[in-house]
């Protein structure tokens, strides 16, 4: 990934959003990434596939949101999804809303029944090996809960990476929230609020669930390790954002941002 910080992006997204009304400061705006429409800026990148091709058609928009669906899948066989971002980002705040619904793709895994998550901080998905599972990234773990007890959502799992958690590095893979557990077809409102390298906070329905900082590469993990061979610096200070697909159907009404007015705001 180049290290080369641009401005177009920034622009090119505050044009968007723009109004017939007084626009807001660009630490108060609120951009929206999906349309309600379509996918247009979007691109998947299926395990298995090159980037770009989904011919189960995984992801989908209908009826106003955007699905992962498995309706033309037979058994799931470990085909993990994630639907790219063309914008890369480094300090800004992630909003989504989304819900579980329907029943697992047969074949997937036990852990992944009513699981999915929002891929922060993002390696390109141009770099991804053709049979890579995940992106390099901070991922936000969506759950919804199974019905036998508490479950909660807006975990943080950690794919080639590693974080500073309650001042130590922390290297477990995956770190439960504090929020309660959303059981049913229910909408959860979950933010990411990320500033760069430094702290990022994870928020359930306004309320602050898990904060850690300093995200970095993990040196020990081979595609990590691969980006840090071609330049990439260990701490993260930005990348793409995705939304993933792991064999249980998930819709997404709304994905928007809020770039904050420090720092950097996109990347190359």
């Amino acid at each position: 990934m180049s290290r080369s910080w641009i401005g177009a992006a920034l622009a090119a997204l505050a044009c968007g959003a723009a109004s017939a009304q007084t626009p807001a400061k660009p630490a108060e705006r609120w951009i929206p990434l999906f349309n309600g429409k379509n996918l247009s800026g979007w691109t998947p990148k299926i395990k298995g596939y090159a980037l770009g091709e989904d011919p189960l058609k995984t992801f989908r928009v209908e009826n106003g949101v955007i699905k992962a669906s498995y309706s033309e899948y037979g058994q799931f066989n470990e085909r993990y999804g994630h639907l790219f971002y063309k914008t890369p980002f480094s300090a800004y705040v992630l909003r989504v809303e989304y819900r579980f619904v329907g029943d697992q793709c047969p074949g997937g895994a036990g852990w992944a029944f009513r699981n999915s998550g929002a891929m922060l901080h993002c390696q390109d998905p141009k770099t991804m090996r053709k049979d890579q599972d995940f992106p390099v990234s901070i991922e936000a773990q969506l759950l919804g809960g199974d019905g036998t007890g508490p479950r909660s959502t807006s975990n943080l799992c950690t794919p080639g990476t590693n974080v500073v958690y309650q001042g130590k590095l922390h290297t477990p893979h995956c770190t439960n929230s504090s929020s309660k557990t959303y059981d049913g077809d229910q909408w959860v409102t979950a933010e990411f609020e990320l500033h760069g390298s430094g702290k990022v906070v994870h928020r359930v329905n306004g309320q602050v669930v898990l904060e850690y900082e300093q995200p970095q590469l993990d040196p020990n993990d081979g595609d990590a390790a691969s980006l840090m061979a071609q330049g990439s610096p260990k701490l993260i200070e930005g990348g793409y954002i995705s939304l993933q697909s792991e064999s249980h159907p998930v819709e997404f009404r709304k994905v928007e941002i809020r770039l904050l007015s420090h720092g950097p705001a996109t990347r190359k």
